[in-house]
């Protein structure tokens, strides 16, 4: 890779991790269209360590109450609502990590394909806009019982195929069960927390028996410009998801959904 195309990749991961638009179709799918070559495992791992950390910054005040109250929780010091809270996003990630583990060669064989990640950005994209037009919009992110997170938990599973979109997925179950939409959007980067650890670990665990030599300034580039991209837009994405709602990101994803189809089919 060379520093122009390390420089869109990483803009585009930072981009599209938090927007209900689909990170990995759009990584799959920019290199495909410009003939680029795979950008690599080592180069996924940075990018992901840039995410992770515009997320850890931006959510910092909240991330230190919830830390620190589920510290208490399992002291026997009760569960107040930061413990709720931590305890919730825990819970919610176990379905996608089980369902990584468990569904990795059907994913990796047979799903990523430009007509699965056309199919997952419309369908998904069409549903994102009903949840959003129907959704009662009453409900905050403190208020979620153990039904709903199995529902949001299971809904995130879905986000491994590619082209779902795991904020869009995530914001989508959130908003049918009646979340207002920045409760629903602060929930889904929350929970992307726990998700991008686990698979920064995965893509870690693996790039530890790749031979290729290992370029460190492309890599801390990745990282860099994907943290700055994805802190933007987690707080420009919460600061106006309630004035634009939903129906552009649909828009964008039947748009992009018609344009795959039609390159591919």
């Amino acid at each position: 890779m060379d520093a122009i195309e390390a420089a869109i990749l990483a803009i585009l991961q930072g981009l599209t991790e938090f927007l209900p638009i689909s990170s990995s179709g759009h990584l799959v799918l920019l290199p495909a269209f410009l003939g680029w070559d795979d950008q690599g495992l080592a180069f996924d791992v940075a990018v992901h360590v840039g995410t992770l950390a515009a997320v850890l910054v931006y959510f910092r005040h909240e991330l230190a109450l919830m830390s620190r109250a589920w510290v208490r929780s399992l002291r026997g010091a009760g569960v107040d609502a930061d413990a709720r809270l931590a305890w919730a996003v825990l819970f919610s990630t176990i379905p996608a990590g089980l369902f990584g583990l468990l569904g990795k060669g059907l994913i990796e064989g047979y799903l990523r394909t430009p007509m699965v990640i056309a199919g997952t950005t419309i369908g998904f994209g069409i549903l994102l806009w009903l949840a959003d037009r129907y959704g009662r919009h009453r409900r905050d992110e403190h208020t979620l019982g153990w039904a709903d997170l199995i529902f949001i938990g299971m809904a995130q599973a879905l986000s491994l195929i590619p082209g779902t979109s795991r904020s869009g997925i995530t914001i989508t179950a959130g908003l049918m069960l009646g979340l207002e939409r920045r409760a629903a959007a602060r929930f889904s980067f929350l929970l992307s927390i726990p998700i991008i650890l686990l698979a920064g670990g995965y893509l870690t665990y693996g790039l530890l028996g790749d031979p290729e030599p290992v370029q460190w300034g492309t890599l801390g580039l990745g990282a860099l410009l994907s943290a700055g991209a994805a802190y933007v837009t987690i707080d420009l994405f919460i600061r106006f998801v309630e004035r634009i709602g939903m129906l552009p990101f649909a828009i964008y994803r039947l748009l992009l959904g018609a344009v795959i189809i039609y390159v591919y089919a």
